[in-house]
């Protein structure tokens, strides 16, 4: 590689998988793997819920403060996929780049509609207004894998 080569810097985009157990009882080797939801998610308001955060967006909303400024917090997410499999749902993010926590704070939201406890279009006014409103659900980080770097 050349001396300007940097592993975090040079990366052109990366994929983010985010891993959901719903069922009333987590399998052991699923923990700290999944984050365990013993309530059913409605799978259709999470593929919707999922859908709003494609493209490019500012994601001060969806972002955690790191303790120093970021120099723009507008991000472009190429795609997201959500899956399901028997209990377990995957999210995977693919991205050119992510905010501090913004991955989990996204679930968090995708969550929190599926469950009924938000709106899509609560959603897009976060992604609008880049504010967030009201309690924010960070999803837990035992769920969270880097599946891929793209140089």
């Amino acid at each position: 590689m050349p001396q300007t080569f940097h592993a975090r810097l040079s990366a052109k985009g990366k994929i983010y998988r985010y891993r959901i157990w719903s069922a009333p009882v987590l399998p052991p080797l699923e923990h700290a793997r999944a984050w365990h939801l013993a309530a059913p998610l409605n799978f259709r308001l999470l593929d919707a819920a999922a859908k709003q955060f494609v493209g490019m967006h500012d994601f001060t909303a969806f972002a955690a403060n790191r303790g120093k400024m970021e120099k723009s917090t507008v991000r472009t997410i190429n795609a997201i996929r959500v899956r399901q499999r028997g209990s377990c749902l995957t999210i995977e993010f693919d991205g050119k780049g992510f905010l501090y926590k913004m991955v989990r704070l996204m679930v968090g939201a995708i969550v929190r509609c599926a469950s009924g406890k938000m709106t899509i279009a609560e959603i897009r006014d976060g992604l609008d207004s880049r504010q967030g409103k009201g309690a924010r659900l960070v999803a837990p980080a035992g769920g969270l894998f880097l599946v891929r770097v793209r140089y």
